[in-house]
This record gives structure tokens, sequence and C-alpha cells, in this order.
């Protein structure tokens, strides 16, 4: 009995050991993905919001400035961000899982990392990348830190995909979303007009739904990429923002939803709420 239960402290043993290397070489990549996003990082045009800056945008669009923006406010260089909540791992049931997620995103030039772990099963973690770092699109999953499950960089439809993705995120940081900040805005109705950013080739638009409260309701794409097996598939795509809290003198959304259109309605794989938010600002 007493070698069994030596021989079972030795295997868990084993196993702690093993499962700390894991995330020990998660956490050296991270650190080496957000040293090269703050790398790249360069200062602001302007350094602060000036609403006079707005005269010409589309009404739906100078209304959102009006209800999140106020006059001095100054412009956001750098998200810190703590996130809590569920992902959906299955292709064609729902398996929700929970997360925590870590998110740096800097403005200029546009660059983010979302560090997440998901508990599969107690003990047994799922770590994910989901990264855009100079000019290029990262998508990197591992079982512990020690298998790999995905592994997609390189392509123009990744960085297009994480470039999208930056710009969707932008009611977080919504200085990101003025004109002078390299965001172009095209009316299309009272409510909805389309924001485009190029960054490093790439190009990507989305069309963005407006509320009553001048807040942003929605983020929709026609066609972002997705990974379906080892492939990168187009499909449309679209994000929901609520709960707009003040920050830092900003009023930003504290809860999401992510989803994948498909055939049979909407598909959604993510959601969460903002637990922690810091911002680093241009000096005026």
């Amino acid at each position: 009995m007493k070698i069994a239960l030596v021989l079972f402290g030795l295997l868990v043993l084993s196993l702690v050991l093993v499962l700390l290397y894991g995330r020990s070489r998660w956490q050296g990549g991270t650190r080496q993905l957000r040293a090269a996003i703050l790398a790249g990082q360069m200062k602001a045009d302007s350094s602060h919001y000036d609403s006079r800056e707005t005269m010409g945008l589309p009404s739906p669009v100078r209304r959102y400035f009006e209800s999140v923006l106020t006059d001095g406010q100054p412009v956001i260089l750098k998200m810190e961000m703590e996130q809590e909540g569920s992902f959906n791992m299955g292709e064609s049931a729902a398996q929700w899982k929970p997360f925590r997620a870590s998110q740096v995103s800097v403005m200029r030039l546009p660059g983010f990392d979302w560090d997440a772990t998901i508990s599969m099963m107690p003990g047994v973690p799922v770590f994910v990348h989901d990264a855009y770092v100079g000019g290029q699109g990262i998508l990197q999953a591992e079982l512990a830190g020690l298998k790999s499950l995905a592994n997609v960089s390189g392509s123009p439809e990744a960085a297009e995909g994480e470039l999208m993705r930056f710009l969707a995120e932008a009611p977080w940081y919504p200085t990101r979303l003025l004109p002078s900040q390299g965001v172009k805005w095209e009316a299309v109705s009272d409510r909805v007009a389309k924001a485009t950013l190029v960054d490093a080739g790439s190009r990507c638009s989305l069309d963005f739904y407006f509320g009553e409260d001048g807040f942003v309701e929605r983020v929709r794409a026609a066609a972002r990429y997705r990974t379906v097996g080892e492939k990168l598939v187009a499909a449309p795509w679209e994000g929901r923002f609520w709960n707009y809290q003040s920050r830092d003198g900003m009023r930003v959304p504290l809860e999401a939803e992510v989803s994948w259109m498909v055939e049979s309605g909407a598909w959604p794989y993510w959601r969460g709420r903002v637990t922690q938010v810091r911002y680093e600002f241009m000096e005026k």
C-alpha cells in the first residue's frame, strides 16, 4: 500500500511539473509576442479629441463620438484588459467552456495579443493566442502549452481577419475610431456607417450599427475568415456590445458577444465581460 501511494504521489508530482513547464513555456511566448507589439508602437498624430474633427462625418458617427467622448479627451496609445466569459468549442453542437484572458492592444501601429486560458476539463487548460503583430495575423492554440491544436499565421487572410478584429473592438478604445487615427467613414443609413482601416497591405471594412443612445450596438462583416479544419473559410461575422460604463472619461462597453452567421442563423462562439481595463494616453 505504501509503495502504491508513493508511486501515485510521484505520478501526480510528475503531472504537475509537466503542466507547470507547459504554462511557463506558453508565458514565455506571450512575453515575446507582446514585446514585438510594443516595439512597433508609435505616437498618435493628435494628442486629444476635438469635436470639430467630427464635422462632416455621417450623423450616427458624430452622435457616437458625442456620446462616448468629451472635448479634450486624451487620445489612447495603449489598452490593457482582463476578461472572463465562455467560449464555444463546438462545431455542430454548442460546447461552452469558461475562459479567462488578458489582452494588450496598441493603437499605432495597430497591434494586439489576446492571451486566453480555456478550461476544457479540470486541471487541463487550452491556451490561445489571437494576435495581430507587425501586420501579421496569428492564431495559436495549445493543449496545456504542450501540444499544438492550431497554428495559423503568415497568410493575407489571417492578417485581414485579425486587423478586422482590431477594428471591431475599437468601442473599447474609442479614440482609435477618429478620422485623425486613420479610420475612414461612409454613410450607410441613419443608424449605420461603414468604417475602413488599412495597415501593412491589409484592408478591412465593417458596418457599425448605432443605437438610439448613440452607442455602437453591433459590428458586422460580410465576410471574415474562420478556421475550419486546416483551412481558412470566409463567412459573415458579427459582434455585439452592451453595458456601457464610464472609464477614464470615456463610455466603453463591458460586455460583448461574437458570432459567425451560418445558414441556420447566428452561431455565437464568444461571450465575455471586461473585469479590468487600463489605458495609456497621449499627453496633452
